[in-house]
């Protein structure tokens, strides 16, 4: 399993990775936050990307002020900027979002370590499951995504599980059901 805890592994994979790679570090994008402890997730790592893909980073702040004022502060004066909280599953947590080259961002952070955040566990029980269930599942995700289906509610389609697809998937894997 790739290290998805930085972003190395993205420079020999795919050419929507390589872009990714070469967008992220030349823009100094992961280099300006570091001290959040970014991590990429999302589709793009675990190539199930599909046109129009964001790149989802989540971060770990301890001071929610300090981490409003760094993103502002880095990445405000982009195009299409915001910046919002909100409570996600009883967490204080602030979203950032941005156009950055041919990419949207969007910046996660919550009082949560990155590698706790479900955003994470998401990712690597996906990487998992594709791992295990091959190419043919692979494509068949992409095209639930291609028609409209977001990623989790597009694994828990493919693998018959009831419920809140987000949690469902979280279960998923602890159960190794598969």
């Amino acid at each position: 399993m790739p290290n998805f805890l930085t972003i190395d592994y993205l420079k020999h994979g795919t050419s929507i990775q390589i872009r990714a790679y070469q967008v992220l570090i030349e823009n100094e994008v992961m280099s300006q936050i570091a001290s959040y402890h970014p991590v990429l997730v999302g589709t793009i790592p675990i190539d199930i990307a599909i046109e129009n893909s964001d790149l989802d980073i989540i971060c770990y702040w301890k001071n929610k002020k300090e981490f409003i004022e760094k993103l502002q502060l880095c990445f405000g004066k982009h195009p299409s900027f915001s910046i919002r909280e909100l409570s996600l599953d009883g967490k204080k947590t602030v979203v950032a979002n941005f156009l950055l080259e041919e990419f949207e961002i969007e910046i996660f952070g919550q009082d949560k370590p990155t590698e706790e955040q479900n955003g994470y566990k998401h990712m690597i029980i996906e990487h998992e499951i594709l791992t295990k269930k091959g190419a043919s599942f692979r494509q068949e995700i992409i095209q639930l995504k291609q028609s409209g289906y977001k990623t989790e509610p597009a694994f828990a389609l493919l693998l018959g599980l009831e419920g809140n697809p987000y949690l469902a998937l979280l279960k998923y894997t602890l159960s190794n059901s598969y």
